[in-house]
């Protein structure tokens, strides 16, 4: 990945819904070329798909939640089974240190938050849980 590709990317992460031929111009460079570089950089998996962030109108009155999980040994493949159907989860990551993942919740109550913070704190291999209410955002620079 040059210079190039990471300005596609780049203004891509501001606009995903942007023209080749309005990249090509902001770039001075050739449509084909932006062209090109997109087709590579979805090819090699650089560019996942393009999509599109709600607002926080758009999400309405949802309650967010990061968890930190601690899990018994071996008990991995089981605990992230259980955690993919539940439709509160937004994100699972595995993390270093002390703590095995982070889970970010989405609920639209508090009686619905705390039935999924339950659940979670049920799931055999897990031992122990700590839960984290997302009260505001100062800043979301997530592509």
């Amino acid at each position: 990945m040059d210079d190039l590709d990471r300005n596609i990317l780049s203004q891509l992460s501001g606009d995903a819904r942007m023209s080749v031929a309005v990249l090509a111009r902001r770039l001075r460079v050739a449509r084909s070329t932006v062209q090109a570089r997109l087709e590579r950089l979805e090819g090699t998996g650089a560019i996942a798909g393009y999509t599109l962030r709600l607002g926080e109108a758009a999400q309405g009155a949802r309650i967010r939640a990061s968890v930190l999980v601690g899990i018994e040994p071996r008990s991995l493949p089981a605990v992230l089974s259980r955690l993919k159907v539940m439709p509160q989860v937004e994100r699972i990551h595995t993390t270093s240190g002390r703590i095995d993942l982070l889970v970010q919740l989405a609920a639209g109550s508090t009686a619905e938050l705390d039935d999924a913070l339950d659940r979670i704190g049920g799931i055999e291999g897990v031992r122990s849980s700590e839960s984290l209410i997302h009260l505001s955002t100062k800043l979301d620079r997530a592509v």
